[in-house]
């Protein structure tokens, strides 16, 4: 199994995000994939000896995702976990994630906060927002489409590596689910980054929650049908 760790700008966290994942799952490998940071993650990484791989420029997280998948996928992985760098993901629930996969036989696990909970807040309702659209699009009901923790299995790695549109966002799980991809939530608990900002703004979040909207409820009828392999 692989952490995937997509990185921009992340060297006040990287370590103790790093630092946590080796001591609570210590023997699941992982790759940074630094995403063209402007600050010293990179030298975080080397510092450090972890595995890293450097992007050129910032290409965005679709980008940085889809390379750790193909790293996942050349590699032979039978699990990749989409695992933050900002230290906001806790691998301690990671166990049960991979406990859910193998006995549900999901091909994705999402760790939602809001299983249990209620969204709030602005960003509460853009989630409330876009788990009605997933509801709409695909009959199932996801309570937590944006979470960025996400366990794939073997199938899915191949997919990301290879659909050059498959983006690690809300959208593609639709997608997905609607291609018969078995898409599973755990309740976690997620905390704030300790240092650093998020890369979206206020606005930023606003106009990504209206695209992704969109995308779920119109563009991904436009996308090529795979069905499973």
């Amino acid at each position: 199994m692989l952490a995937i760790i997509p990185c921009y700008n992340e060297e006040q966290n990287l370590k103790d995000t790093i630092d946590s994942l080796k001591t609570k799952a210590e023997t699941i490998d992982f790759i940074v994939v630094n995403d063209g940071s402007q600050d010293n993650t990179h030298k975080v990484c080397i510092d450090n000896n972890y595995p890293v791989i450097d992007m050129p420029f910032n290409l965005g997280l679709a980008n940085a995702v889809q390379t750790g998948m193909r790293y996942a996928y050349t590699n032979g992985y039978d699990m990749a976990l989409q695992f933050d760098g900002d230290g906001q993901h806790l691998p301690d629930y990671i166990p049960a994630m991979v406990r859910l996969m193998r006995e549900a036989s999901a091909d994705i696990v999402v760790g939602s906060r809001y299983v249990t909970k209620t969204s709030r807040g602005l960003r509460g309702a853009g989630v409330r927002l876009l788990r009605i659209a997933v509801r709409i699009a695909t009959g199932t009901t996801l309570s937590d489409p944006t979470s960025g923790m996400r366990l794939f299995n073997r199938e899915m790695i191949e997919r990301f590596a290879i659909q050059m549109n498959h983006g690690p966002e809300p959208d593609t799980l639709a997608y997905l689910i609607n291609q018969g991809a078995a898409v599973l939530e755990l309740p976690v608990t997620m905390q704030k980054r300790k240092a650093g900002k998020s890369y979206l703004s206020a606005l930023g979040a606003a106009n990504y929650m209206i695209r992704m909207f969109v995308s779920i409820i119109i563009v991904q009828w436009f996308r090529v049908k795979e069905g499973r392999t």
